[in-house]
């Protein structure tokens, strides 16, 4: 079977979020099951400079947009056996200082900009030597996707297309454009309709592949259901009940080859399971390297974070500031985003130094470090379609403390539901007080060593890797192209 994956991010070549990574480990994880895999994304500033090994195919291409033409270039890396990267070489669309806005301000053409990259994977996928069987579609980027394939299918333009596939990653984030965007689709008018791509009078890109794609998915069961309710929808939830027999969630995949506490070149000091020691030892040089006082007697939260609320950076904040005058625990945050959450945190770190630690920006490295240095990771999301950072300290003995929703809910054990198999701490209002009274539970597991020992020892043993992800991934392809 030969998979085409379209996608605007790839790790490790662009990132901004967990879809690079998703996108990234799937395909190599159903490649390494026997899959020629073919990923296509955009060629952004800087890639051929810190890839070298990236070269021009020699296909030069020329697509409609609108009343124009645009030209393009593919360029390829070959990082795996049966596995390819095809970049999109346009340098007036991507050769850029962000890949979606510059200082949080988001390009006025992105509509024209991923159209091309969706165009440029429809003449990948039809013109391609092996043409794939599997086109699979990621994220509003590329939302449009499934309806061009389409309307090449049922127009005799391309009777052979292959079937779509899209995921969504997060439902909040949908590609919404005026209706004058619509001609750069070129597309007759007459298929920009309510069950299409048309949406109170703008053009949506996640809703057109909504209709039209021939399967859809998203990244964790739980989210599944969510996304079909009001409160979770986003204003999507009746096409997407509408389509719920053919919605499929599966929960992403940890590439633990990367994250790993016991060969991990940011880890001063190596520990799994059977060796703990190395943990508290990278505690003691989390809490130096933050500016804290090295306590091992003190329960460590760590939190690496986008500042938004959706992220319930809000709520850690209001958290803290209960929390923090009669409570000996301490914080260490790595993150950047709402300039209103980094200013909070700043002043938490001001007026409590010996307990607050802020570092905003982001630090691979320092993420590392701070997954294995923390006792405790808080993850208080409003809505999470997956999370990647709770499976992350599973692997690495931290506690999760989370709110019961999306992938937190599917991956995280609370005692409550199986003491047994207890892995982390859920809380389910979307409130300070709910946050701190799981704090305070946390606390209350770090003075009980026999327990702290059970949720580590149950976290460090589950297995979120992605070739039990992939097989599911597989299976649903399979069933794609022997549906109807």
């Amino acid at each position: 079977m030969h998979v085409l994956l379209a996608a605007s991010e790839l790790h490790p070549f662009s990132k901004t979020g967990g879809l690079a990574d998703a996108v990234a480990a799937l395909a190599q994880a159903i490649a390494q099951a026997g899959c020629r895999v073919t990923m296509v994304t955009p060629l952004y500033r800087g890639l051929k400079e810190r890839y070298p090994a990236i070269r021009p195919m020699g296909w030069k291409f020329d697509v409609p947009m609108g009343p124009d033409s645009v030209s393009g270039e593919f360029h390829r890396l070959d990082p795996a056996p049966g596995l390819s990267c095809w970049f999109v070489d346009q340098p007036g669309f991507y050769d850029r200082p962000g890949l979606y806005n510059q200082g949080q301000k988001d390009y006025p053409d992105n509509a024209q900009r991923f159209l091309f990259l969706a165009k440029a994977a429809m003449l990948a996928a039809r013109f391609h030597p092996d043409p794939p069987s599997i086109l699979h579609c990621h994220d509003w980027q590329v939302g449009l996707l499934p309806l061009l394939v389409q309307h090449a299918r049922v127009t005799g333009i391309w009777p052979s297309a292959p079937r779509t596939v899209f995921t969504i990653h997060n439902l909040a984030y949908q590609g919404s454009f005026p209706v004058e965007a619509w001609q750069y689709t070129n597309l007759p008018l007459s298929w920009f309709h309510l069950e299409s791509a048309a949406h109170h009078g703008r053009l949506n890109f996640l809703k057109g592949a909504l209709y039209l794609a021939d399967a859809l998915t998203t990244v964790s069961p739980r989210y599944a259901l969510e996304i079909c309710t009001k409160e979770y929808g986003c204003g999507l939830e009746g096409v997407l009940r509408r389509r719920e027999h053919d919605l499929t969630g599966i929960l992403n995949g940890v590439d633990y080859a990367e994250w790993n506490t016991d060969a991990n070149p940011a880890l001063p000091h190596a520990y799994d399971l059977h060796h703990p020691a190395g943990k508290a030892a990278n505690k003691a040089e989390l809490q130096a390297e933050m500016g804290l006082p090295v306590r091992p007697e003190v329960p460590l939260f760590g939190n690496i974070s986008r500042l938004t609320d959706q992220k319930g950076c809000d709520l850690i904040a209001g958290a803290l500031e209960v929390l923090l005058p009669d409570s000996s625990l301490q914080f260490a945050l790595l993150g950047s985003g709402d300039p209103v959450l980094e200013a909070a945190f700043r002043d938490l770190a001001t007026r409590f130094p010996e307990k607050v630690a802020v570092r905003i920006g982001f630090d691979a490295r320092l993420a590392h470090r701070i997954e294995a240095g923390s006792d405790f990771y808080l993850m208080p999301s409003r809505f999470e379609p997956c999370g990647l950072n709770q499976m992350y300290s599973l692997r690495y003995g931290t506690i999760p403390v989370v709110r019961s929703t999306g992938g937190l809910a599917d991956s995280v054990v609370d005692p409550r539901d199986d003491a047994d198999r207890a892995t982390g701490i859920h809380f389910h209002e979307t409130t300070i007080d709910a946050l701190v009274w799981a704090m305070r539970k946390a606390e209350a597991v770090f003075g009980d060593p026999s327990a702290l020992q059970h949720f580590r020892s149950n976290g460090m043993k589950a297995d979120f890797s992605w070739d039990k992800q992939a097989m599911e991934y597989l299976h649903l392809y399979r069933d794609v192209l022997h549906g109807p």
